[in-house]
């Protein structure tokens, strides 16, 4: 079926004559719009803009013009990232009218790689609510249940890829928002090193947490769109490798790879589905020739202090004159928690800060012993989406938040199934700039296991 095709697949297929760029435009639009409006994954797409786009791309491959492996490949972005002429609204009521002049640097790489822009993709407003009902866009829906949260903030990226209306999405993450709903939607999904993707174009929650990724069906796919966003780095990093995709089949054999366990077995007591999901993914690596071994971190609770006191300042310098001027035209959930940055000083800011370092200089001391770390996702499955009080009881159940702090790149990738039938997931995380590692490991992973060939049956109307 053409709506659950990688990218490789999509790729081989346009070569060999048997799949054109239009053809499967046409495809995702039909279950876009047969499905979309129930899951709601897009704020907006543009069905005669994609259509344009993959003629254009299919003339260009007819006449031997290829612009590499995403040539003629749909892919999503999330609402917060500018597109040229389009509306970024942020999911919020105050950014409605708000027209992007340019395509921000990561778009733009995709057009240069031969991209379709599907449209704008829906997420928790500025990337800090919740699935909040009191916006002018309904929230996305899991697809694995619809009743269900589909994780966040990048809540439409995850959705639109689980329910198979495109192969490759753009996310960010300043406290796990692309890991968050690659757990709870069953895919692969990458924050990568800080810096490494540009976030200029990108509107801001916190400038020192905030990342952009790429979220795909496998890493394979994270990592071939990983290819073209980091392009658009700034900042000064060390030589990038000709394809982050390159040692994807050389498996994890002689890696040393530290687990985390006490993440998740006493800082904060996991659901036990997730623990024995974690125990499993520990044997499947040794199974293919890691050796794993318990490592200690710092606290989840001395990560966590620091990044809410971060997020909470630089959210607040943001926001702070809407919060005074308009503060009833946020949602509940995300005014709720900009405004504890207005009780902030510079001193508690400066203090965060140091203990930043301290613990960037902990975990960076751990990788001296380790090739890769291991640890939980999410601590259980995902939660209903109307249940307010689950909602936020479960957000801060999870590991995803000190690799904010830090900048190291963590990969999510599915590594089971609740006995409900929604997606369980674990985190790889890698030393600064070693994707390529990274992303290895995690194909290993998800070459052995089934999980990643897993996906939802959608409702239908």
């Amino acid at each position: 079926m053409k709506h659950w095709m990688t990218v490789s697949q999509i790729s081989r297929g346009y070569a060999a004559g048997t799949l054109s760029p239009v053809a499967l435009t046409e495809a995702l639009l039909e279950r876009i719009e047969a499905h979309d409006p129930q899951y709601h994954a897009f704020i907006h797409f543009d069905r005669t803009a994609a259509l344009d786009q993959a003629m254009h791309a299919e003339k260009a491959l007819r006449a031997g013009r290829s612009l590499g492996p995403l040539h003629g490949v749909p892919v999503g972005i999330k609402d917060i990232i500018d597109m040229a002429g389009q509306t970024t609204s942020c999911h919020s009521v105050l950014m409605r009218g708000h027209i992007a002049r340019e395509d921000a640097p990561v778009v733009s790489a995709l057009r240069a790689a031969g991209a379709i822009m599907f449209g704008k993709l829906s997420l928790h407003e500025f990337a800090i609510g919740g699935p909040s009902f009191d916006l002018p866009f309904p929230p996305a829906r899991n697809p694995w249940n619809i009743n269900h949260h589909p994780g966040g903030s990048s809540s439409g990226s995850g959705t639109a890829l689980a329910a198979g209306f495109l192969p490759l999405a753009l996310g960010t993450d300043t406290g796990g928002s692309i890991r968050h709903p690659a757990a709870a939607c069953g895919l692969a999904g990458l924050k990568p090193t800080y810096d490494l993707v540009s976030r200029r174009g990108v509107y801001p929650l916190a400038m020192s947490l905030d990342h952009v990724g790429p979220m795909a069906r496998t890493v394979e796919d994270v990592a071939l769109l990983l290819d073209v966003m980091a392009r658009t780095s700034s900042s000064f990093t060390p030589p990038r490798p000709l394809s982050y995709a390159r040692d994807l089949k050389l498996g994890v054999k002689g890696l040393r790879i530290g687990f985390v366990r006490h993440f998740h077995e006493q800082d904060d007591i996991a659901h036990p589905e997730v623990t024995l999901a974690l125990e499993q993914a520990c044997e499947v690596f040794r199974s293919l020739g890691a050796e794993v071994r318990d490592i200690h971190l710092p606290s989840l609770q001395a990560f966590g202090a620091a990044q809410k006191v971060i997020l909470m300042a630089e959210g607040w310098a943001v926001h702070a004159r809407n919060l005074r001027e308009r503060p009833e035209d946020y949602a509940q959930m995300s005014r709720r928690k900009l405004l504890c940055g207005a009780f902030l000083g510079g001193g508690d800011y400066v203090q965060a800060m140091q203990c930043r370092g301290e613990l960037i200089d902990m975990v960076n001391q751990a990788f001296g012993d380790v090739d890769l770390l291991l640890a939980a996702n999410s601590f259980e499955a995902a939660c209903r989406i109307d249940d307010v009080s689950e909602a936020v009881r479960t957000y801060t159940r999870q590991a995803r938040v000190p690799f904010n702090l830090t900048g190291h790149p963590a990969l999510a990738v599915m590594n089971g199934l609740s006995q409900a039938g929604l997606p369980l997931s674990l985190q790889l995380i890698g030393k600064n700039f070693d994707e390529v590692t990274l992303l290895r490991a995690g194909a290993a992973f998800e070459q052995a296991t089934p999980w990643h060939t897993m996906h939802p049956e959608l409702l239908t109307t």
